[in-house]
């Protein structure tokens, strides 16, 4: 493989990063593990893949991402009324509390409204859904991607840093 200078399409890319929300509120960060993505793939948010590109390793940058680029627009009253047995420790949820829904594509985040005596109503929205996000980002490394890593659209390991 030779060897990568800048981001690009199939770019295997290594980086911390934080995100701050609207509110100014550090909300995510990679403090102690490094997140890698294929870049081109969808593995992050539009934003944030748009940010990446053309960036080089040991690069510190700031990224705005609108929420047309990260989590989407907000939509209100888009809530769903969902048994208990989906959700692990149900008993223990409450109003306002963020969790994670099962459903056939994975697991998606979403809000509690309400907690009933066989059903959760929740929020479907993202938590971050329709606000502007600020993620500090510093790359770490890059790599370029590996055919299988083409084929599956991710990565399948991490970016060796001695390569």
């Amino acid at each position: 493989m030779g060897l990568f200078v800048e981001i690009k399409k199939n770019t295997v890319v290594s980086f911390k990063y934080s995100l701050i929300n609207e509110d100014g509120t550090l909300v995510g960060d990679t403090e102690t593990q490094e997140t890698t993505i294929l870049q081109g793939h969808r593995n992050v948010v539009q934003g944030v893949e748009k940010g990446l590109a053309g960036r080089k390793a040991g690069d510190q940058f700031v990224v705005e991402v609108p929420p047309e680029e990260g989590y989407g627009p907000r939509r209100e009253d888009w809530t769903q009324r969902v048994s208990k047995k989906y959700f692990v420790k149900p008993n223990l949820l409450k109003a306002g509390m963020v969790t994670h829904l099962r459903i056939d594509s994975g697991v998606r985040p979403v809000t509690v409204v309400k907690v009933g005596g066989k059903v959760i109503d929740v929020d479907l929205n993202h938590p971050h859904a329709g606000q502007t996000l600020r993620f500090d980002i510093e790359i770490l490394s890059l790599r370029e991607a590996t055919r299988e890593e083409i084929a599956s659209g991710r990565p399948l390991e991490a970016v060796d840093e001695d390569a």
